[in-house]
């Protein structure tokens, strides 16, 4: 067994060989530029490209012109939430979206909201999911966007995301949703989730790093971005510079893979995830789920275990890879502001940690992990007055939470 164990695909993907494959004659062979149009070399690029388009579009249910290239989710986010706040904002300058988002959604908002914008952060529920009920309560006449996270990076919460689409469809709004860690995962459908901006990133789904893809509805609403990189005219005028051909093949790629597998692979690394998470809770008490048990990522699985400090507990598990929460926050010392909006305690979101199951990931990968888990947070927990009194039944604040949460 290889050591350390991986299990953070929720920080990102190996590139799955037959990926890898496909990309390999796009280095040396197949080198030409997709925008030189007046050669083979050129041509040959371009048709690389149009097949991965179409491979993109056929795992979320979309037209292959409806696929903007990208350099991943984060790019496709700005162009998403920037791009449609300067086209539409004679109609106005609200913006609907939610504590729980990703950093790239949040800090895109603030950036909104220096340029003029209002912005409505919605707290989800405790489960971290966000209601159909409160977006239509936020809903105002001057709203021109709802954007809401397919599934959160942390906890693997599913937003309803076909429902809260068909309210703004109905209200003549428009729905962006952060697919990111859901695009390859669960089914995803952008015409019957109504869904009029997605954004997919390929080191996500087993592909390669720095390319991703941001779809932008063409008809029912017909929707218009004003571009944010200019240069070139590329991407039919929404995002120019030269296209990474040997990246957006591997993407293609492991969009055509994800689509033929993702039924059989989500049913495996839901197996798993359960597997893991009953050998920690048989073993261990004061153990707390965050997420939402019904409604979450086959391959997620966030727990906070109660009288250990995180970092103290990932660094008693150096043999396993996981996160303590999103890896472009993993340096900061401030408790998750996901498990924070989903009102946890500072106590238990510093002891929180994200086990992410992959494609490659194996039952002997689960078990050692497990094995690794219990007997590291046992060994904390001697150190812990507070866990003894615990366990004497002592009515002390820092247990309070499995009332909270129960």
């Amino acid at each position: 067994m290889k050591l350390p164990i991986y299990l953070d695909y929720q920080a990102t993907t190996p590139v799955d060989p037959r990926v890898l494959d496909a990309m390999i004659p796009y280095f040396t062979e197949h080198f030409g530029n997709a925008a030189s149009r007046s050669h083979p070399f050129g041509w040959e690029a371009e048709a690389a490209i149009e097949k991965a388009r179409e491979q993109i579009a056929a795992l979320i249910g979309a037209s292959s012109k409806e696929i903007v290239i990208t350099s991943g989710s984060t790019e496709a986010i700005n162009l998403a939430l920037k791009g449609a706040a300067e086209m539409y904002a004679e109609k106005g300058k609200h913006v609907i979206t939610s504590q729980a988002e990703h950093k790239a959604v949040l800090d895109t908002c603030k950036h909104l909201e220096k340029l003029g914008c209002e912005v409505t952060y919605l707290q989800p529920d405790k489960t971290g999911r966000v209601s159909v009920e409160a977006v239509a309560a936020a809903l105002r006449p001057d709203t021109i966007l709802v954007a809401l996270m397919w599934a959160n990076n942390e906890v693997g919460t599913l937003n309803p995301v076909r429902e809260i689409g068909e309210l703004c469809h109905s209200k003549g709004v428009l729905f962006f949703s952060d697919a990111t860690q859901a695009v390859g995962k669960v089914p995803v459908d952008v015409e019957a989730d109504h869904v009029d901006l997605l954004c997919v990133s390929a080191h996500k789904l087993y592909g390669p790093k720095g390319v991703g893809a941001l779809y932008v509805r063409r008809k029912g609403p017909r929707v218009r971005l004003v571009a944010q990189m200019d240069g070139g005219g590329h991407e039919r005028g929404m995002r120019s510079g030269t296209l990474n051909v040997t990246g957006i093949v591997g993407l293609g790629k492991a969009c055509e893979l994800a689509r033929l597998e993702m039924a059989e692979e989500a049913k495996r690394t839901a197996a798993l995830r359960d597997r893991l998470e009953q050998r920690i809770t048989s073993a261990l008490d004061f153990v707390h789920l965050n997420g939402n048990r019904e409604h979450r990522l086959p391959n997620c699985l966030n727990l906070s275990f109660a009288f250990v400090e995180g970092e103290s507990l990932i660094m008693g598990i150096s043999k396993i890879a996981v996160s303590s929460g999103s890896a472009c926050t993993s340096a900061s010392l401030e408790p998750s502001h996901v498990l924070r909006a989903m009102a946890v305690g500072d106590d238990l979101a510093h002891s929180s940690i994200r086990f992410g199951i992959g494609r490659f990931t194996t039952e002997a990968d689960v078990d050692f992990a497990a094995e690794q888990v219990i007997t590291a947070v046992k060994r904390l927990r001697e150190l812990s007055p507070l866990y003894e009194m615990a366990q004497e039944g002592i009515d002390i604040k820092t247990v309070n939470w499995q009332a909270a949460n129960h």
